[in-house]
């Protein structure tokens, strides 16, 4: 990218960030906020799970997104069955008797692991090996995943037969976990305008897999103070129970708290919170704009918050406090 400087770079990344949620808004009406946290998390390079009831448009947001970013998307329907070789690809004998490996759904720039929670253990295993590592293994090799490299995750919240919950080491692996919830009336009425006709909506891609790389690096290169840093450390900090800096939420209510890869994404999310909102350097606001979404799946709550009925949202509300 030719850019004079890094502040003329980042002026043109939120131009970017703009185009790009005009050109979404086309076809994902409301989810505003969903939308900038998966935009966030892309350009952070990270994972993003999204929680929500079936029917708000998850699949379509993901569809959207690939194409508005020009990047190849695959889609992976998670169910009960669903094998290792399925998502990571299998050797098989070709006509000339040699073993060749045939790559599955999982080389692809964006991937939408649907209903995640639906697979055994084993296969989900093999997802955290590709979203940590960027790499996959069969058959004694490894390969490289194409960059950039995006999973979008998502699970029902309301329907839990049949299901196997994320361990907390594959929560950990995501960046931000994202509620989405029911649209406005007003919302709803414009769904329902736009999908009951024959509209067909025209979407123009906005950057290249060469540009999201290049504003990748940029995020990291964001300046950050050592006061902010502080109040994002100790913000991950307040969450683990019975230790120096526990806020007395957690020592009451959780179980277990969040490690250092929640400091990590506090940092890197305000810095591209930051860049994304027009400003060279992330604040205390930046830090707080985007801490619900990387605490919420990092906090076990215990037995005693379960019984009061005490949500993560609400002791994740009383960190800022």
């Amino acid at each position: 990218m030719n850019y004079s400087s890094d502040v003329e770079a980042l002026d043109a990344m939120a131009e970017k960030f703009q185009l790009l949620r005009e050109e979404i808004a086309k076809v994902i009406i409301g989810q505003d906020e969903v939308v900038k946290k998966v935009l966030i998390s892309i350009f952070s390079r990270g994972h993003c799970l999204l929680v929500g009831v079936p029917g708000l448009a998850k699949t379509l947001l993901v569809n959207t997104i690939s194409r508005v970013l020009g990047l190849k998307y695959s889609r992976i329907q998670f169910t009960p069955d669903l094998m290792p070789s399925d998502i990571i690809g299998t050797e098989i004998l070709d006509e000339t008797r040699n073993f060749r490996f045939v790559k599955g759904p999982l080389f692809a720039n964006i991937i939408l692991a649907d209903e995640i929670n639906r697979t055994p253990p084993k296969t989900q295993s093999a997802l955290l090996e590709a979203m940590q590592e960027r790499s996959v293994t069969a058959a004694g090799s490894t390969y490289r995943l194409q960059d950039p490299f995006f999973v979008l995750a998502t699970q029902n919240p309301i329907e839990q037969e049949g299901t196997y919950p994320l361990p907390e080491a594959q929560l950990d692996r995501f960046m931000f976990n994202v509620y989405l919830d029911y649209p406005s009336f007003d919302e709803e009425m414009l769904v329902v305008k736009s999908t009951t006709s024959d509209k067909i909506v025209d979407l123009k891609v906005c950057l290249q897999a060469e540009e999201i790389l290049f504003f990748q690096d940029l995020v990291r290169k964001v300046p950050v103070t050592d006061h902010v840093m502080e109040y994002a450390v100790n913000l991950a900090a307040r969450t683990r129970p019975n230790t120096e800096r526990a806020h007395e939420m957690a020592n009451e209510y959780i179980h277990w708290g969040a490690g250092p890869r929640a400091s990590q994404y506090l940092i890197i999310g305000a810095k591209c919170h930051a860049a994304l909102n027009g400003k060279y350097a992330p604040d205390i606001e930046d830090v707080n704009a985007v801490a619900n979404a990387v605490l919420r799946h990092r906090v076990v709550r215990n037995f005693k918050a379960e019984a009061e009925d005490i949500s993560v949202e609400q002791i994740v509300e009383a960190f800022f406090e």
